[in-house]
């Protein structure tokens, strides 16, 4: 009888941590490629991200910092190991991600819809995410 009762249990046990691995790693996929993607963006200068960071007061030479601040944090972010870099990681790219919202804000330019606004708390939000949902082998 104990076994009956034990295994639907043990069922529930194993599937709750099947669902939240795959929360993390599709939150953290997501993150990781649009990081990436806005990283290589502003190092190759490539698109709007002149005027972006032009229009905000800020020098051209910051694209090159925050392009690379941006591979590095999702590189640490995904490689397997390193708890305390990957720490460093999420909240670096958070910082990056609100400072970027607040510093739109407040030159007033948050863009069409609020895009300049917007898709970096948008960021930050999928940082926190994948900072709540990772594993106990990726914490402290």
């Amino acid at each position: 009888m104990s076994k009956v009762i034990g295994a639907p249990s043990i069922g529930r046990a194993e599937t709750h941590p099947r669902g939240k691995r795959i929360a993390f790693w599709t939150v953290t996929l997501l993150l990781a490629m649009s990081i990436t993607l806005s990283g290589i963006g502003q190092l190759m200068r490539y698109g709007g991200n002149v005027e972006l960071v032009t229009d905000i007061g800020f020098p051209l030479y910051v694209t090159y910092i925050l392009g690379s601040w941006k591979l590095l944090g999702v590189i640490a972010i995904v490689v397997p190991g390193f708890p305390r870099l990957k720490e460093w990681a999420y909240a670096g790219i958070f910082f990056l991600m609100t400072g970027a919202a607040l510093s739109h804000a407040f030159a007033n330019d948050y863009g069409d819809y609020g895009f300049h606004f917007i898709l970096p708390l948008f960021y930050a939000a999928l940082n926190l995410a994948s900072w709540t949902l990772r594993p106990e082998s990726r914490k402290l």
